[in-house]
């Protein structure tokens, strides 16, 4: 049986690992100039994968085959594609919090009803 607490726990997951990885993205813009940085980038798609939702399988179809962070050697970092990234990563935690948001009013209104 699906709970919303279920959801809830996806969603913060969600949240967690979208916050991960926007420190790892202003890390790189941070070290730009820094001589042997290693740029550094997370993938969401093994932890969306058993999420077990189809808009989750879909995401980690897309986000990738690794949750872990990765180093990229030898990749000199272009802040037009880091701010890009920064960029599509804050949509992304928009869209978490609005989910979240959601969650929370549906479990208000259960609330309110059984009363």
């Amino acid at each position: 049986m699906f709970t919303s607490l279920d959801s809830m726990g996806k969603v913060s997951l969600m949240m967690d690992l979208i916050s991960q990885r926007q420190r790892a993205l202003g890390s790189n813009l941070a070290n730009i100039d820094t001589p042997g940085y290693v740029r550094r980038d997370i993938s969401f798609g093994e932890y969306l994968s058993t999420m077990n939702s189809p808009l989750e399988t879909k995401l980690s179809e897309k986000l990738g085959p690794s949750a872990v962070v990765s180093e990229q050697q030898h990749k000199e970092i272009d802040p037009a594609e880091e701010l890009m990234e920064i960029q599509q990563n804050s949509l992304l935690y928009t869209m978490a919090t609005r989910r979240m948001s959601n969650i929370i009013t549906e479990m208000k209104t259960v609330i309110n009803v059984g009363k």
